[in-house]
């Protein structure tokens, strides 16, 4: 395979104009680069900071079979590759000059981009997430299912919900700012949010919920707070969010869980989540500390 069946571009639109059918073509794979593309289209690249946008697809006699992107941060997102093409895009971005923070995609996608990046750049990589793919297959409701019922968040109830966001990702590993001021600019903005409230009208679980693209969403947070864990609601409140996505309309509904939490992926799988592979995260700085954080994918 030559390097230049690789096509790169910074315009947003001719790339969907051109990759747009064939991110559509597995919805439940590419749900990340079709939530994401889709909030950049929307948006604009500020939504994830002031770095430059670069867009790739790998195209042969009309038809592209794999693409990438990097966010304005400087996160490299892959399509599924064949080893010896995650070989030649790395040897292709490193031979013009590109430098990434780091790279996802599914775990042997990455991986093999990653050693490449390496052999190509001395950049060494280090794992800084791990997340397994869930596809829901049929609903099935907890039994019993906890006193309470959904109710969608509302404004009156931001504070509520930033305080939450704010703990799940110190809960994950992730390093945010989410506050009155920066909120907009987090990866949780855009989503719409449920809380499971007890019978008296307390929240104790939520989940949201990302826009709908090529028929899936995906759900994402999924947080209860850690003293009122064990008792079914984040269960509750994830098939609440399920339905609803499925009465709007949603072919696929998806979410990622940590693989190393065998609790969370149990209660996923006995409501009806069935896992479809594991992606992987690589820190690709030179200097980058060891770590092993695992965490839901945003």
């Amino acid at each position: 395979m030559r390097p230049d069946d690789w096509h790169l571009a910074q315009d947003l639109d001719d790339f969907l104009a051109r990759a747009g059918d064939f991110l559509r073509s597995r919805p439940v794979m590419h749900n990340t680069p079709l939530t994401t593309l889709e909030k950049l289209r929307t948006r604009g690249a500020g939504a994830f900071g002031s770095g430059a946008t670069v867009f790739g697809r790998l195209e042969s006699g009309g038809e592209v079979s794999a693409i990438f992107y990097r966010t304005p941060r400087g996160r490299l997102t892959l399509t599924t590759l064949a080893p010896e093409q995650a070989d030649t895009l790395a040897a292709h971005l490193a031979a013009l000059g590109h430098s990434f923070t780091g790279v996802t995609a599914d775990h042997d996608t990455a991986t093999a981009f990653a050693e490449a990046w390496q052999r190509q750049t001395g950049a060494a990589p280090v794992r800084d997430w791990r997340g397994r793919l869930h596809r829901l297959h049929t609903l099935t409701p907890p039994e019993p299912v906890p006193a309470g019922r959904g109710r969608l968040v509302g404004e009156w109830d931001h504070e509520h919900l930033m305080s939450w966001c704010r703990e799940f990702a110190a809960d994950v590993g992730e390093v945010v700012s989410i506050d009155a001021a920066s909120w907009e600019d987090t990866r949780f903005a855009e989503k719409r949010y449920t809380f499971w409230e007890t019978p008296d009208g307390v929240p104790v679980s939520m989940a949201g919920v990302n826009p709908m693209v090529a028929g899936q969403v995906r759900v994402d947070p999924v947080y209860t707070p850690s003293h009122l864990r064990g008792r079914g609601y984040a269960g509750a409140v994830t098939v609440e969010v399920s339905r609803a996505a499925l009465a709007a309309g949603a072919t696929d509904v998806v979410l990622f869980t940590n693989p190393a939490n065998p609790t969370s992926n149990a209660l996923y799988q006995r409501i009806g989540y069935v896992p479809v592979t594991d992606f992987t995260g690589y820190n690709l700085s030179c200097n980058a500390p060891e770590a092993d954080q695992s965490r839901a994918a945003g």
